[in-house]
């Protein structure tokens, strides 16, 4: 087992390199140098950087982080601060278990809070891979089913009116309620993510613009989604960014339920519904999400990860290790 301190120490270390997307060339130093140590051979691309381990199963995560909500500190037994769970925690994870020799790739991504241009580049450079885990914070579980998702953009057009005289004008944000309330009666999964209109001058008003993710059960089709967006053009101008279909995860649960199951951790199920590099591996591996830590605290000021966690997340990188030995043979 890794000794506590060693991990705090390490954990500490990367999260207070600050790696926001599209700058995280301190941290991939930082990793290079640790992997170089350790006596592994080390690929690059320019948004990747990969050991040159068995490609038949890669552990993946990313380097980049949002940006600071909080610094990095510690009580004992959580660890709290931006980055500590999405997804240093599972980099120190697999540095931890890299220090045992592994025989499978380990891959570390840039650019996965923005457009994931690291694991674009990385699978495009890949043309003999089979199975891949992206660590993720799951608390240890398997989420074998991961959601698709894309991002909406409308551009709201009303009338302008004196503020006092609402029944004159068009109200761009009344309509955005009512497109939002269309979305919801039709059972489409959203989720608004910003919304800007009107200003100080006490005018109707007449623009209104919205973000808004939408989320795909891992069965379903982008195509017959798309189709039912079409009544959107009606109130304005809408744009579509980074569209992705669902999966299902198949063999390579059970290389990590084996995993798992001699940590003396219990096997668990869970689903992914955040967009995730695994979401750009899909099409060449059969892959799932697993790491340590609490999704739905990420991004915000009081994301944590506790220590414990992550010593367990590279006890069983390791053994995975032997699991992957043994299907080789």
């Amino acid at each position: 087992m890794v000794a506590h301190d060693k991990i705090l120490e390490l954990l500490k270390t990367l999260v207070e390199i600050e790696s926001l997307s599209k700058k995280e060339g301190e941290i991939r130093a930082f990793v290079r140098e640790y992997l170089k140590n350790l006596g592994y051979e080390l690929y690059e691309g320019e948004h990747f950087l990969a050991t040159k381990g068995q490609r038949e199963l890669i552990v993946a995560t990313h380097l980049d982080t949002v940006s600071i909500r909080r610094p990095f500190s510690w009580n004992g037994d959580y660890a709290y601060g931006t980055g500590v769970c999405d997804a240093k925690g599972s980099v120190a994870a697999m540095l931890l278990s890299a220090e045992e020799g592994l025989d499978y790739t380990l891959a570390f991504f840039c650019d996965e809070e923005e457009d994931g241009l690291g694991s674009k580049e990385f699978v495009s450079q890949i043309d003999n891979g089979k199975y891949a885990i992206v660590m993720e914070p799951t608390d240890l579980k398997i989420a074998s089913r991961h959601y698709g998702n894309f991002e909406l953009y409308v551009e709201i057009f009303g009338k302008e009116a004196h503020g006092a005289y609402p029944e004159e004008g068009l109200n761009a944000i009344h309509l955005f309620f009512q497109l939002y309330q269309k979305l919801l009666e039709r059972g489409f999964k959203i989720n608004p993510l910003r919304i800007e209109a009107g200003d100080d001058l006490y005018v109707i008003p007449a623009k209104c613009k919205a973000k808004i993710e939408i989320f795909l059960h891992p069965e379903e089709k982008l195509e017959e989604y798309l189709k039912n967006l079409e009544f959107l053009k009606e109130y304005g101008k809408i744009e579509l960014d980074h569209l992705y279909e669902g999966y299902v995860s198949k063999e390579i649960n059970y290389l990590l339920e084996e995993a798992l199951r001699q940590s003396g951790l219990p096997v668990r199920y869970t689903e992914m519904k955040s967009w995730t590099d695994a979401l750009n591996l899909k099409e060449r591996f059969d892959v799932v999400v697993w790491g340590p830590g609490d999704l739905t605290k990420c991004h915000t000021e009081e994301e944590y990860i506790k220590i414990k966690d992550i010593e367990l997340a590279a006890k069983t990188l390791s053994n995975l290790n032997r699991v992957f030995r043994n299907i080789r043979k």
